[in-house]
């Protein structure tokens, strides 16, 4: 009897023990799970953080590219405007030489002509005096024309430069410009105006457009003709549609 007490007394205890080591490890268990779970959570929070950041980097990488390569183009225009705008220049002081050279020999001619009207010349020896003087004059008025468009083309070269050395700054159109829209192209954005070198237009001038005096958009000259120009209407500025007839004028006057 007394053995079969000290069993059960055994397998009571040994039951005891059972239970208390089970609950220890059940809850080691559940603690571990906590923490799996938590570092479950903080292993994708910041795997999310990761691949954010990752495509924020790539997104960086790219521009700075595109950056890079608009920085290239922008210095390989500008070395080209500079190169252009020094051939401007030589070209021009040797026509102003050749301008001058011409003024002195009409000069010439018109001296020799009133001395040899003074001297009696023959009507025949007059006659071809002035056809001559009418040949250096007619050289003298091409040469002028030509110096003109020269001096056009040398200003419009010294504005693409300035706008590439000082970006910043904007182009500007005389006071009294005005013009009217043409034609709209609304797909691609741009307009015709009624305006061009003949009116002193200037590409890049800026030009703001209205309808009964009210603001519809602004735009910038991209080219010109004697007396057109092809303008795109410029994102941010496009307050209403564009329409034939609305009217144009400098977004930058001359002071």
């Amino acid at each position: 009897m007394l053995t079969r007490i000290s069993l059960i007394v055994a397998i009571i205890a040994g039951l005891a023990v059972a239970v208390l080591n089970f609950w220890q490890v059940k809850e080691k268990v559940t603690t571990l799970q906590t923490n799996l779970q938590t570092e479950t959570a903080a292993h994708k929070k910041y795997l999310g953080l990761y691949t954010t950041t990752d495509r924020e980097l790539k997104k960086t990488v790219a521009e700075l590219k595109q950056t890079k390569a608009t920085l290239e183009a922008t210095t390989e225009e500008r070395d080209t405007a500079v190169k252009k705008a020094d051939e401007q220049t030589k070209l021009a002081e040797g026509l102003r030489k050749d301008l001058d050279t011409t003024l002195a020999e009409r000069n010439t001619a018109l001296d020799k002509l009133a001395a040899f009207e003074a001297a009696g010349l023959t009507p025949k020896q007059v006659t071809t005096l002035r056809d001559e003087l009418k040949a250096v004059e007619k050289t003298l008025a091409g040469a002028q024309a030509e110096s003109r468009v020269l001096a056009q083309n040398n200003e419009t070269l010294k504005d693409q430069l300035d706008r590439f050395l000082h970006p910043e700054r904007h182009v500007t159109l005389p006071a009294a410009l005005t013009g009217k829209v043409l034609v709209v192209d609304p797909k691609y954005n741009f307009v015709l105006l009624n305006i061009g070198e003949n009116q002193h237009a200037k590409e890049y001038g800026e030009m703001l457009v209205n309808r009964n005096g009210k603001l519809v958009a602004k735009v910038i000259i991209r080219s010109m003709q004697k007396d057109r120009s092809i303008a795109n209407v410029m994102p941010g500025w496009e307050v209403g549609a564009v329409m034939e007839g609305d009217q144009a004028i400098p977004a930058y006057p001359e002071q």
